[in-house]
C-alpha cells in the first residue's frame, strides 16, 4: 500500500485551518465558563501520564458522534460549552480532530500545541487517574 499523504502533512493542513493554542493559553482558559478541556488520549495514556484536573476525556473515535445533537452517542455535556479546547499526547490527534469539528460546523473549537507531553513539560497541573478495582 502506498500513502500519497502523510500524517505530518495532514496535519500540517489541518494547522492552517484551525486555531492553535499554547499551554499557557489553555491554562488561562481553563475554569472559565463555557469552556471545555477535552482529552482525546487513550485510556491508557490517562492512567500512565494522569490527566489536567476537570477535563471530559473522549475517546477519539467518539469526539463527532458524541458532539453531534443528532447522533445516539450525543451526550448532554456540551448542552452549555460555548467553547472546546481539544488535546492529546503531542497535538496531532487533536488538530485532527479539531479540523474534523471545523469541517461539521462547530465554532470555538481550539487544539493545545505540544498536547500533554507539552502541558507536563511545562510545569502545569496533573492529576492521578484513579483505577477502579
Amino acid at each position: 500500500m502506498k500513502v500519497k499523504k502523510g500524517v505530518e502533512q495532514l496535519v500540517a493542513e489541518a494547522q492552517e485551518i484551525i486555531t492553535t493554542l499554547s499551554t499557557s493559553e489553555v491554562e488561562a482558559k481553563r475554569g472559565q465558563a463555557g469552556v471545555m478541556l477535552i482529552d482525546l488520549r487513550d485510556i491508557r495514556e490517562l492512567k500512565r501520564e494522569g490527566r489536567i484536573p476537570n477535563t471530559l476525556h473522549i475517546p477519539r473515535g467518539m469526539l463527532e458522534f458524541w458532539i453531534d445533537p443528532a447522533s445516539p452517542y450525543y451526550k448532554s455535556d456540551f448542552d452549555n460549552a460555548t467553547e472546546l479546547v481539544l488535546f492529546c499526547n503531542k497535538g496531532w490527534r487533536s488538530a485532527l480532530a479539531a479540523h474534523s469539528l471545523h469541517r461539521m460546523g462547530v465554532e470555538g473549537v481550539s487544539h493545545m500545541d505540544g498536547g500533554m507531553t507539552k502541558w507536563q513539560a511545562d510545569g502545569f497541573e496533573v492529576e492521578e487517574v484513579l483505577v477502579r478495582s
